[in-house]
């Protein structure tokens, strides 16, 4: 096919979108930020123990190469050519810890995913060297508590627990990194030159980094026992890293020499990608867990209500630092994949809002999903997962609704909280993420917080915010963030149609679900493993 056939679109955008159930490759037109294809593939999880929750690095970097490849042969059946493609930005599940070996590229263990809870007993050994065991104390340091949530207990654990990583590190050999971290050194060069860097965002969630200096906190490094020199070098979330590199015999193969040059943690994609650059903005975002982040602009502000401090964004070396306040809900998108693949009284994700609208009601169930114990606002590791309210008359229509419905009071605590902390109620909330396709969740949504919910008609808002971050780079500067400049999004909104009163009903009737989900495990319980 001759050139002159293809379509001019102008510069294009690609995004990598590495998520905790897929990873997804798509490309945004960089002057209309129009979604013009990409490609999606599931990522197998891995559950060795009880608690333990697992994903193959090498699986991930495979599922990110047939990603581009598979868009890059879409692209070029709607006649649009990849070379146009300048920029390449990474949006990444945060937490979730790889170690590797920069001789050979080999990862030295698997991936441990945010939501394991294999440290738990770290966590308390943690804790017995802090004044007063208190989870807070690195707070105003790094804006989170001690959980098992955060890479620097997963770390510690992978150093206490596999021979290899401790021998690798003693021999200069290891590399320690959170996915984003992973993928660039990997897609760089990996063991021939790889970039081995993270962003100011992802750094933010290991527990090892101060978020007013911006740099690594030897204390804390410290305290944890981790080497510094095993830590990727700190840069901003939109800044030239490297260039790509590809088998030039593969389609993607054009994307050689591409820089990547735009890194964010998924959560403040979508903060970027949902434009919430305005100082108490805020997006909530469904995906395996659910999280909210609300913008705070350039000073960290400290939850009295359980929310987390995180940096929201760092558009440019020489451009200030935004922070956010966040709520994190370890469980959302993940309750369906368990009706699906663990009760399997669904097929397919989608059904479960089928039985949901059938059932119109929960009938009094109440579905406590703590299958990691409870993250914010409540932080209590020995949650597990309850289904309270049961009568005869319950069917799985029901647990599917009040599956949703949990989702849903998640929520309603987390946007409580915010409220508190920022002292101005939100008057409509932001959404995006797989979930939002999902209708009958959404109206739920919007009747158990009693404000409008308000969905973007492109839900991919994490890649967009990736997109937009790469584009915008300096070297690159294809795509502005000029408030004047960002296109205008279209948007599906859902109001409120129950009265505010049966609202607080069924929200005080979940918190007391809540109170019984607590305190159920001990880590001193004999071990099965």
């Amino acid at each position: 096919m001759a050139a002159s056939d293809r379509m001019v679109l102008g510069p294009l955008v690609g995004a990598i979108d590495q998520g905790t159930s897929s990873t997804r490759f798509l490309v945004f037109n960089a002057k209309t930020a129009e979604l013009l294809s990409h490609h999606q593939v599931e990522i197998q999880q891995k559950f060795p123990k009880e608690g333990w929750v697992e994903q193959d690095p090498k699986e991930i970097l495979k599922s990110v190469h047939e990603c581009v490849e598979r868009t890059c042969e879409k692209l070029q059946q709607l006649n649009i050519d990849i070379t146009n493609i300048k920029a390449i930005g990474v949006s990444n599940q945060r937490e979730t810890t790889v170690v590797w070996d920069k001789t050979t590229g080999e990862p030295l263990y698997n991936a441990i995913v945010w939501l394991d809870l294999r440290t738990q007993s770290t966590v308390e050994r943690l804790l017995k060297r802090i004044p007063g065991k208190n989870k807070a104390f690195f707070k105003f340091r790094t804006g989170l508590p001690l959980s098992t949530y955060f890479s620097a207990v997963k770390l510690r654990w992978l150093l206490d627990n596999v021979e290899e990583i401790r021998q690798a590190v003693d021999d200069g050999r290891a590399m320690f990194g959170t996915i984003d971290s992973w993928l660039i050194w990997s897609l760089t060069g990996g063991k021939n030159g790889g970039v081995h860097c993270t962003d100011v965002t992802n750094a933010s969630r290991t527990m090892l980094f101060n978020i007013h200096s911006l740099e690594w906190d030897p204390e804390l490094c410290q305290f944890f026992d981790i080497p510094m020199e095993i830590l990727p070098k700190v840069r901003s979330s939109s800044e030239i890293y490297g260039l790509m590199k590809i088998c030039p015999s593969l389609k993607s193969g054009a994307l050689t020499g591409v820089p990547i040059s735009g890194c964010l943690g998924d959560q403040s994609a979508a903060l970027v990608g949902q434009m919430c650059f305005q100082d108490g903005q805020a997006k909530n975002t469904y995906g395996t867990g659910c999280f909210l982040l609300c913008n705070t602009g350039q000073k960290s502000v400290f939850s009295e209500h359980g929310l987390l401090t995180t940096i929201a964004y760092k558009l440019g070396r020489d451009k200030p630092v935004c922070y956010a306040l966040e709520g994190s809900v370890a469980i959302a998108g993940a309750v369906v994949r368990w009706l699906r693949d663990n009760l399997g009284i669904v097929k397919t994700s989608q059904e479960v809002e089928k039985l949901a609208a059938e059932a119109g009601t929960s009938y009094g169930c109440y579905f406590v999903p703590a299958f990691s114990g409870l993250y914010a606002p409540y932080w209590e590791p020995s949650a597990r997962g309850i289904i309270c309210g049961l009568t005869q008359f319950t069917n799985k229509n029901h647990i599917a609704f009040a599956a949703l419905e949990a989702v849903c009071f998640q929520t309603r605590e987390i946007l409580d909280a915010i409220n508190k902390d920022c002292g101005i109620p939100l008057n409509q909330l932001q959404v995006d993420g797989g979930m939002t396709n999902n209708k009958v969740l959404m109206q739920l949504q919007s009747d158990i917080l009693c404000i409008p919910v308000v969905k973007p008609s492109m839900p991919e808002t994490t890649a967009l915010g990736a997109a937009m971050a790469a584009g915008a780079a300096e070297g690159v500067g294809i795509w502005s963030l000029n408030p004047g400049d960002l296109t205008a999004v279209t948007c599906e909104r859902f109001e409120p149609q129950i009265n505010p009163e049966e609202s607080e009903f069924r929200y005080a009737r979940w918190k007391k679900a809540v109170m019984k989900s607590m305190g159920w495990e001990t880590s001193e319980a004999p071990s099965n493993g």
